[in-house]
């Protein structure tokens, strides 16, 4: 059960549904119930727009979904609901008791402390919600290893009814060779010296804590950086959303190694093409999808602790580096280190572990374990 619009997928969390949705469609029969503006998925062998709207705020509270979802159930001699966040568990946990399926939540963060981060004063009813949730799924499918733990820990589940289901991948690996090519391509693009260190940062950036992470490079890094690193280099930020209210500091710095790209069709490019992926992300919840996707570019990257959640150290080899949240002068240092660092390539356990296809596999064997 799919909430909402993520045809064509643009944002992390848009992806994340899509590919996962994608690659577990070539293990089983699957049916997407979702919202109108999805129209047909061409990924699933089924879609319907059972959920209406997505610009109907109602839809998450319209009891009526119980009987027609009850009835599309037995029809299609459906055994398993997925939902794709908590905020249908009420209608999972009904579905489980009178239409005799299992139900699997698949949490893509605690999405209570997400809303804490963003300054919500109900997030506390919202922990109280998605525990109950979780406690009544027959299983939860969790993005990172530090989620799982939490969610053990804090709703009292089992430990076996709790999985983790990373955000994915669909490449196999990029070689120096083609990070060398995509480079080339960039700084043609841009009007850039090829032999500029190109310096990444994407993300949604009207999400707040990805906002945060842009004042923080243009007011804290990049002053730093520039104080201590003497070759060339250039910061690109790229991400749709920018309040007006920051774009002109953001246009203010462009002479500063500074170059704000906005949205672009083809970020695959960009983290293809980067020396270095940054990620000042301090709050919010859940992995955050562009770093997963600048490792995967083999990329090296460095972040702060917390926007580092999900990504094992262990898988990563010597490509992603670690510092305190906040610590800017220890974060600048590690990027200096970075980029002056012989990297080996990123290990190809980093891929076992987050290709969509790896993943995808992973879940369904879980799922062919239960029994209805």
């Amino acid at each position: 059960m799919v909430p909402y619009k993520i045809v064509p997928p643009v944002t992390g969390g848009e992806k994340g549904v899509y590919y996962f949705l994608k690659n577990l469609a070539t293990f089983g029969d699957l049916t997407c119930f979702t919202v109108a503006e999805n129209g047909s998925l061409n990924i699933l062998l089924n879609t319907n727009p059972v959920l209406g709207s997505s610009r109907n705020k109602f839809r998450y509270m319209n009891p009526l979904l119980f009987f027609r979802l009850r009835r599309l159930l037995r029809a299609g001699e459906i055994r398993y609901l997925m939902l794709e966040h908590p905020y249908f568990g009420w209608l999972g946990i009904m579905l489980r008791r009178l239409a005799g399926i299992k139900f699997i939540v698949h949490s893509h963060n605690i999405e209570a402390f997400r809303f804490r981060d963003l300054k919500k004063w109900w997030w506390k009813w919202l922990l109280r919600y998605e525990k109950k949730v979780h406690q009544f799924a027959d299983m939860s499918f969790f993005i990172s290893p530090e989620d799982r733990s939490f969610a053990i820990q804090q709703y009292q589940l089992l430990p076996e009814k709790c999985v983790v289901v990373p955000y994915g991948i669909e490449l196999t690996h990029v070689s120096v060779e083609a990070k060398q090519a995509a480079k080339r391509v960039l700084c043609t693009e841009l009007d850039i010296d090829i032999n500029t260190r190109l310096v990444l940062f994407n993300g949604t950036l009207n999400y707040p804590p990805n906002l945060d992470a842009v004042l923080t490079i243009l007011r804290s890094i990049n002053p730093l950086f520039k104080q201590q690193y003497s070759k060339p280099y250039k910061i690109l930020i790229c991400g749709k959303g920018l309040p007006d209210a920051f774009l002109q500091e953001v246009k203010a710095q462009e002479a500063q190694h500074i170059l704000y790209c906005g949205f672009v069709e083809d970020i695959q490019l960009y983290f293809s093409a980067a020396d270095l992926f940054i990620n000042p992300v301090a709050e919010g919840g859940g992995i955050k999808t562009k770093l997963v996707e600048a490792l995967g570019s083999n990329t090296p990257a460095v972040s702060y602790k917390k926007g580092a959640y999900g990504v094992p150290e262990t898988l990563t080899g010597t490509h992603l580096r670690v510092v305190a949240d906040k610590d800017d002068s220890a974060f600048v240092k590690e990027m200096i280190a970075a980029l002056e660092a012989q990297n080996s390539g990123i290990p190809e356990s980093f891929y076992d572990y987050f290709r969509w296809d790896k993943i995808a596999q992973r879940a369904m064997d879980t799922i062919e374990k239960m029994k209805v």
